[in-house]
């Protein structure tokens, strides 16, 4: 038996003239370790693998790779009495519900997956219907996603957008100096109850944001205007919130280039090494976002539950290079982490048997400690893993931890204000069609 790795999208010959797909395929040259087990469990990898999208994609099927190599050698998956070895079935959703939709069909019908991992956003209504009409259990890195509806899609590890506050939080307890601050994102799934997140956020903190936050167009690429408005208004902070990579590196040389001397903060940093080369290390100095490095050494701290993450990152790099390590590189891995755990005690891959396993006793092994699921008042259902998340800062070009914070505490003390917000850009659950 071999562990294999298969990609398919609806147009191939498009598909294969892309540079991220061509680097997937190439994969396939790569030699194939042969194990003596007979038991299979396919697991569907169901996200944007090329286009604007893809950092949140392709680096963690990549991440998959890794977990599967060391899960298989070591036996594989237990499941009852028998060892399962994990293969991933790969398809390019492209970002698009519908092609996302025939992806789904496909990894279910054809293939024979047992789960699902998805980032989730704008592809999510595409699958729905399929997941409910077949009883298969997904992930989304997105609990934006959920709603009471959504019995069979969990959050089990990323909580974009909630986690976001726990920068802000950081910063106002750090530099409590920083008064103002502008707010810029894409028009889209991920940029809207960002948004939210953030304007709460700074409002908990008594941060002023300037103006309304600023909703651009995704097929954006000329950013400078977009910088010379958020810059005319002399804010303290600027906030670029969840915009994708390819958003985030122009904004922030915009910034560099128009001389602009304050405080960032954005949900991600992705491939931040080549936002230091384009501008430097001073500029890039005291960058706040959302996601480490997996060789800081915050991370072997006891409540810490990803296995080996300083290893993980070390051969991420050998394989992959270390300049496309992603916020998602080991996140579809956490929730493999997560789903095997929960097959394992519930002696089945049958869908719904594992999430009850999953969400037996309200709590759960985030990869960062043990957290609670969660997410009733605001998305209508508990089905978001809900705990503690690091807050990350740039010192001298690199990235490191400063402290785990709480989500659920800032939660129990500002909820109003977060709900407040999501009404107010029409983003919680009884909001959405």
């Amino acid at each position: 038996m071999t562990t294999k790795f298969s990609v398919r999208s609806l147009n191939r010959r498009d598909f294969l003239s892309t540079t991220a797909a061509a680097t997937i395929m190439a994969g396939f040259s790569m030699p194939k370790i042969a194990f003596g087990a007979d038991k299979v469990v396919k697991i569907g990898f169901l996200a944007p693998l090329t286009g604007e999208v893809a950092a949140w994609g392709k680096p963690g099927l990549d991440g998959c790779k890794i977990w599967a190599d060391w899960i298989n050698a070591d036996g594989g998956v237990k499941i009852g009495d028998e060892a399962y070895q994990v293969e991933f079935v790969a398809y390019d959703d492209e970002y698009d519900p519908g092609k996302a939709r025939a992806g789904a069909v496909k990894l279910i019908k054809e293939d024979g997956v047992k789960f699902v991992m998805m980032l989730g956003g704008d592809p999510w209504p595409g699958v729905s219907p399929v997941s409910d009409k077949e009883k298969m259990l997904f992930s989304t890195l997105l609990p934006s996603d959920l709603t009471p509806e959504t019995k069979l899609l969990v959050a089990p590890c990323e909580v974009h957008p909630i986690y976001n506050v726990t920068g802000v939080e950081w910063l106002a307890e750090n530099k409590p100096d920083l008064k103002t601050a502008v707010i810029c994102a894409q028009d889209d799934s991920l940029g809207k109850p960002s948004v939210a997140t953030y304007l709460a956020a700074f409002e908990a903190a008594g941060i002023k944001v300037l103006g309304d936050p600023i909703f651009f167009d995704p097929a954006t690429t000329d950013f400078a205007p977009l910088m010379s408005k958020m810059l005319a208004l002399k804010p303290d902070i600027i906030c670029l919130d969840t915009c994708y990579a390819d958003y985030v590196h122009p904004l922030t040389e915009q910034a560099f280039q128009q001389g602009f001397k304050g405080q960032m903060i954005s949900c991600t940093a992705d491939f931040y090494q080549k936002m230091v080369e384009k501008t430097s290390k001073e500029f890039m100095e005291g960058f706040i976002f959302q996601f480490p490095d997996f060789d800081d050494p915050a991370l072997n701290a006891e409540h810490v539950n990803f296995r080996k993450p300083n290893d993980f990152y070390e051969e991420y790099k050998k394989r992959f290079g270390e300049s496309e390590w992603s916020a998602v590189s080991w996140e579809y891995a956490s929730i493999m982490d997560l789903w095997s755990d929960a097959a394992g005690r519930a002696g089945t891959t049958e869908p719904e048997k594992v999430l009850e396993a999953m969400q037996v006793g309200g709590t759960g092994k985030q990869a960062f400690g043990e957290a609670k699921w969660w997410g009733k008042e605001l998305f209508g259902i508990d089905n978001a893993l809900v705990g503690l998340w690091p807050v990350v800062v740039i010192e001298d070009g690199k990235a490191k931890i400063k402290e785990f914070k709480s989500i659920p505490a800032w939660w129990d003390k500002h909820k109003d204000l977060m709900i407040k917000h999501m009404e107010a850009l029409d983003q919680m659950y009884y909001q959405r069609s």
